[in-house]
């Protein structure tokens, strides 16, 4: 399969005193429609690991590829690029605009990639579709639950098709039924190849993926297969 992220000794200090360091040289391949989980403990890097890998921070030094292109010093237009067009993201709040319709949510990064409202619109009904919101089109985040939010910000970060999926503790904010059914959505994409890297600290939903990696300290302590993971904790 091809490879679609890359990171080479990758290393993110923070300038405080002599500086912190919160990733020390990280080394990751991971190739299209894999299904990753980052676990690790508060402090571990593993926010850190996801910021860079949505471009949303560049490392101190070392290496990121994304898609082949080394994203790793790009100027900061040409990085609002990658994050559009190229990455999607789903976050534990939703991150929704409560004006819009859920339909308009999901325009917002058609919009910013500078495609007519002509093509935008039937491109977010066909996302809400895919998501399970055909019948809720037209509402408010504040007439949704917070699994449809949820499904809302999983089509908006699907619409413009992106390389990667990241999902930062996409169930923080839900019940367990609920969570249930925001993984089970997960799952369906997976299996039609998209590719998903998300961060958690359940273990039951780390379950979901196919590949496990455990951040402790900055660095890579365990990359397994998720069948590994211990349920019962």
């Amino acid at each position: 399969m091809r490879e679609l992220v890359s990171l080479e000794n990758l290393w993110k200090i923070y300038p405080v005193g002599p500086g912190v360091p919160a990733l020390k040289g990280v080394n990751l391949l991971i190739a299209e429609g894999e299904y990753l989980a980052i676990m690790g403990p508060s402090g571990s890097g593993k926010s850190t690991l996801l910021n860079l890998l949505g471009c949303l921070d560049r490392p101190t030094r070392g290496q990121y590829r994304l898609g082949g292109e080394d994203v790793s010093d790009l100027s900061d237009n040409r990085l609002s690029e990658v994050r559009n067009r190229r990455i999607g993201f789903v976050f534990q709040s939703f991150n929704l605009i409560q004006q819009l319709t859920v339909v308009e949510n999901i325009e917002i990064p058609l919009f910013y990639s500078g495609l007519s409202r002509r093509h935008r619109h039937p491109r977010s009904r066909e996302m809400a579709e895919l998501v399970g919101l055909s019948d809720r089109m037209e509402h408010r985040p504040g007439e949704l639950s917070g699994g449809q939010q949820q499904r809302v910000a999983v089509a908006r970060a699907l619409a413009n098709d992106p390389l990667i999926l990241l999902a930062d503790e996409p169930t923080g904010n839900l019940d367990t039924h609920t969570s249930g059914e925001i993984m089970a959505l997960f799952d369906e994409l997976h299996s039609r190849g998209r590719t998903i890297i998300m961060v958690t600290h359940e273990t039951h939903v780390a379950v979901h993926a196919k590949r496990v990696i455990h951040m402790l300290d900055g660095q890579i302590e365990s990359d397994a297969d998720a069948e590994s993971l211990d349920t019962n904790k």
